[in-house]
């Protein structure tokens, strides 16, 4: 009898950051980084998990979506799921009733985000391997079938898709001895989050200097000038060598994007994140145009692949920055590095939430071994919180990524971590309730 998919359980799990403002920015100032996390468990005994993220409040409707996606999973042969992940994705993304929801963006993508990575994390602890050097070992026609071409045709036709990878494919074994030997470059945000005062910052910029770290960001966008105060405090703190990205969260319209930023130019800013409406894209282009040579970078809220293919398309950034958990998963976001090599924009990617930077480093280490064959111009986001909840953090020596070699995608958690951070039943937050 062959092995099927038994369970898809999702569970309400959330973490109380905004009791020290950690992750705070100009449009979350009081986060709770919260997951709804997802184990895909096989009659076989197997298990896979992932996440979604968010940042408290409504983390209840994305297990909810989660759970309406879980009977079109349950009962399916897990052989044949794995040997067609492309089609298990299109699954998820194209229900033709829950499709009604999005289509392809909003929770319930989110939600097929969650399973796609609890299966690929069931994939990476079947054959043995972290999912990086799984996807970085599988041939270009492989990776290309998993690949919807539906929609990007216009921008990236399969046969291109196959020459990208064709073309990385010689290096392939000399870059993953590299990566094993030296890891992926990193950037900080921890020093930069709009709820700590200057004493934190400035201490936080320099202790990422002496760890290593060549670029830091900032939160921007709340009040103007103290934006100027800060970025003067940590360019002072770090030097002129040291790179300092801003990250806006969608703040501001697109005028008052160029004229806010002109006021901070002349403290070196390396890239504005999300300096308008994630949704905006000919807003982005008119940014990137105003605003050179200080790079636009986005993605954490770009809702699948076709939105990066317009981006790519208009212009409209210099900075790509997926997310692990925002488009459906490790399948789509194959799709979203091959666009990004086609238009020869560096990928960047977004961690600032808790699992992502265990989810998305494999991410960058498949694009660098297998798609890109580069590091250049090319950093993952690092934040020291949460990750002493997982079975497999992230490790960092030096402001790298060390690649990680446990099998799978990171995103287990501890379960003594679920018990207490389960929302609302779980001790931390009846400790919270308790007047």
């Amino acid at each position: 009898m062959s092995e099927l998919i038994s369970a898809v359980e999702a569970v309400d799990v959330r973490f109380p950051t905004s009791l020290h403002l950690d992750g705070s920015d100009a449009m979350n100032p009081e986060p709770d980084y919260s997951a709804a996390y997802v184990t895909v468990r096989t009659s076989g005994g197997g298990e896979g998990h992932g996440l979604a993220f968010t940042v408290g409040r409504g983390n209840e409707v994305e297990v909810a979506a989660v759970r309406a996606l879980a009977p079109l999973v349950v009962g399916l042969p897990v052989e044949e799921v794995l040997g067609d992940l492309g089609a298990f994705s299109r699954r998820l993304t194209g229900d033709s009733q829950l499709r009604w929801l999005g289509p392809e963006k909003g929770a319930v993508h989110m939600a097929a985000a969650a399973i796609v990575n609890a299966v690929w994390d069931l994939y990476g602890r079947r054959t043995g391997k972290p999912v990086w050097r799984l996807l970085s070992e599988l041939s270009p026609e492989q990776l290309v079938d998993l690949v919807d071409f539906r929609y990007l045709e216009d921008a990236l036709t399969r046969e291109e898709a196959l020459d990208i990878l064709r073309r990385a494919e010689p290096g392939r074994a000399e870059r993953t001895a590299r990566l094993l030997d030296r890891g992926y470059p990193a950037y900080t945000t921890t020093p930069g989050w709009l709820g700590y005062d200057d004493e934190k910052l400035v201490r936080l910029s320099k202790e990422a200097v002496v760890e290593g770290f060549s670029l830091i960001k900032l939160k921007v966008g709340a009040d103007l000038d103290t934006d100027v105060r800060r970025m003067r405090l940590a360019r002072a703190a770090v030097g002129p060598d040291v790179r300092i990205a801003v990250d806006a969260n969608q703040a501001w319209g697109v005028r008052q994007a160029i004229d806010w930023m002109r006021a901070l130019a002349p403290y070196d800013p390396y890239w504005i994140e999300e300096p308008t409406s994630p949704d905006d894209i000919l807003g982005h282009a008119v940014v990137r145009a105003a605003l050179a040579p200080i790079k636009v970078a986005t993605g954490e809220h770009t809702h699948n692949q076709v939105m990066f293919k317009q981006l790519l398309q208009a212009r409209a950034l210099d900075v790509l920055q997926l997310d692990a958990s925002r488009t459906a998963g490790v399948t789509e976001n194959v799709a979203v590095l091959l666009l990004a090599a086609k238009f020869g924009v560096p990928v960047c990617p977004h961690a600032g939430g808790v699992g992502l930077c265990e989810m998305v480093q494999h991410l960058a280490m498949f694009d660098y071994v297998a798609v890109s064959g580069t590091t250049d111009d090319r950093v993952i986001e690092y934040v020291d919180h949460l990750h002493e909840h997982f079975t497999a953090p992230v490790r960092l020596r030096d402001g790298r990524y060390l690649a990680p070699t446990t099998p799978g995608l990171g995103a287990e958690l501890h379960p003594a971590s679920i018990a207490a951070h389960r929302y609302p039943d779980g001790p931390v937050w009846r400790e919270a309730a308790t007047p």
